[in-house]
């Protein structure tokens, strides 16, 4: 998104329309590591363990304004971290990683992701989440916008391909320039990376060649969209428009899509899920899917802010929502919803705990793993989903695209950083 802080090919293909079941679930979840710092992605690596990524808060460097032009500047420090979770205990592994991050430790840009190529070699997704220009001229060299490959033994790493420059030299939808990538998904020797900034879908080869945006995402037009009240305070960047926001006639709004995360799909095509921009409308977000032409669809809507997806070896897909109702009403209750392979749409843990999540995976044992309270530095969680049974009950579910052929705390005070530089 210019955003402002904040796909599967069988030979026999088919997409149908569908209207799904709602289902009932009786999900818990238990807690099993607690006092993260604006928590990211997650993955499993080949040790069995957890690895989680902490964006950090920022800290008393150089400064780069928030994206929307509203609000503190973001500042750069080095409190962004991996941590890693093994037999109920966290380890900081990587620690001194690039972070920005509001005054109060909130909006932070720094590590958002994590995963592990088939040779077990780790990758570490680094945010920015404003203008590229403001980058290198204000914080000097830094790996904030980079994919990098760490080495936990040493605690070093090397820089692998920096996407936020490529959005700063090429611009691919021609709109603000902005990058700030949040999620992606390693496809053999390529790193498949969605920008939430840029509003594209990039890809690279592991050894940094060939960085190349696969597709852009066009802007959603709203009709009578709902806003914030005027009076409402705020220090959230991401809770006003940004100056590529613009209202179309008394009663259209053009918002960004902000892609927000990635999978992908047992047929080969690309997931990209959607946050959305401000005013981040309620059921306003969408799964799409890109396909081998670089041709984005979309694959099932009516969501509301998602900032994650993930396939489980059955074909089942899994939409992270940040929130269920738009941020700036103050609710920040999410959701885990499973997409079936026909359609059927099962809300599997809504609120009761969940609250801003940010990223989930999938254990190989079929367990949902999630970071909670992603936006909260000190109170961020990573939750095990259990219970996941559940009862098909009627309801008349919003439209879905089904495939045939397949069997973001700004609320919060800021604690000290322990352990942390």
């Amino acid at each position: 998104m210019k955003h402002k802080q904040l796909t599967i090919t069988f030979l026999t293909f088919c997409v149908t329309a569908f209207s799904g079941m709602k289902a009932a679930s009786a999900a818990s979840f238990s807690v099993i590591a607690d006092g993260l710092y604006n928590a990211g992605g997650l993955s499993f690596g080949p040790d069995g363990d957890l690895y989680v990524t902490e964006a950090g808060i920022g800290g008393s460097g150089g400064c780069v304004p928030p994206a929307s032009g509203q609000g503190d500047s973001l500042c750069y420090g080095t409190s962004g971290a991996v941590t890693k979770i093994e037999n109920g205990k966290t380890e900081r592994i990587l620690t001194g990683l690039p972070s920005i991050a509001l005054p109060d430790g909130t909006g932070a840009g720094g590590p958002r992701n994590i995963q592990f190529d088939a040779t077990g070699k780790p990758y570490v997704l680094i945010g920015y989440g404003a203008n590229p220009t403001f980058r290198d001229r204000n914080l000097g060299d830094t790996d904030l916008g980079k994919i990098i490959a760490p080495d936990f033994k040493t605690n070093s790493w090397t820089s692998v391909a920096d996407l936020a420059n490529y959005e700063l030299a090429n611009n691919p939808d021609g709109g603000d320039v902005g990058s700030n990538p949040l999620g992606f998904v390693i496809d053999g020797n390529k790193l498949v990376v969605a920008d939430a900034g840029a509003n594209d879908l990039l890809s690279v080869n592991t050894s940094g060649s060939n960085l190349q945006a696969l597709t852009t995402f066009p802007q959603d037009i709203l009709t009578n969209p709902v806003f914030p009240p005027s009076d409402t305070p705020s220090n959230e960047p991401a809770q006003v428009p940004s100056q590529g926001e613009a209202v179309r006639g008394p009663s259209q709004f053009a918002t960004q899509p902000v892609p927000s995360g990635v999978a992908k799909g047992p047929d080969g095509a690309y997931y990209i899920s959607q946050f959305t921009g401000f005013p981040f409308p309620e059921s306003g977000a969408k799964i799409y899917r890109v396909g081998a032409d670089g041709k984005s669809s979309v694959f099932a809507d009516g969501f509301t802010q998602l900032t994650d997806l993930q396939f489980d070896p059955a074909g089942n897909l899994y939409a992270l929502q940040y929130a269920n109702q738009s941020a700036w009403k103050g609710d920040f209750d999410g959701s885990v919803i499973k997409i079936a392979p026909d359609g059927t749409r099962t809300t599997l843990l809504s609120g009761n705990g969940l609250e801003s999540p940010s990223a989930l995976t999938i254990a190989a044992d079929g367990a949902v793993y999630v970071t909670n309270r992603g936006d909260r530095p000190g109170f961020g969680q990573v939750l095990k989903i259990e219970n996941t049974k559940s009862i098909p009950e009627p309801d008349s579910a919003l439209g879905v695209l089904a495939i045939a052929a397949l069997g973001v705390g700004w609320l919060h005070k800021k604690k000290e950083l322990p352990n942390l530089p």
